[in-house]
């Protein structure tokens, strides 16, 4: 029954502040866009997002990977023969890893491509 009445209460407030004819004075028009703009301006000087480039995490993940492979195939594989040439093979690897990167930032412009947009808290947007 309480909420019955509640409703009727806010639905009263409702139509009365409906039936408002009341217009603001030009001046606080005036002040209420000043401020506004001033707010735009200050938003617009300094970006809501931080830019954070993860271009060269790939090569370094690669170079990593590989060059962990070339030390663990050096210390397991018995053959000298043959476990330098795994860990050349792993080295040549890690060295195209980055080369490919290095083009990739030239070429395809993958800075922007593989960038992460954080927002910055408090900002209105």
């Amino acid at each position: 029954m309480k909420n019955y009445h509640s409703n009727i209460k806010l639905e009263e407030v409702i139509r009365a502040s409906m039936k408002m004819t009341d217009t603001p004075a030009p001046e606080l028009n005036h002040k209420l866009r000043a401020a506004l703009y001033q707010q735009e301006s200050v938003l617009q000087s300094k970006p809501a997002t931080h830019k954070l480039s993860l271009w060269y995490l790939p090569m370094v993940l690669n170079a990593v990977t590989f060059s962990l492979l070339a030390i663990l195939a050096l210390l397991i594989i018995e053959n000298i023969y043959l476990s330098y040439f795994a860990a050349g093979i792993c080295f040549y690897i890690c060295a195209a890893g980055i080369l490919l990167t290095i083009i990739g930032v030239k070429r395809a412009n993958i800075k922007e491509s593989i960038t992460i947009h954080i927002e910055k808290r408090g900002v209105l947007t």
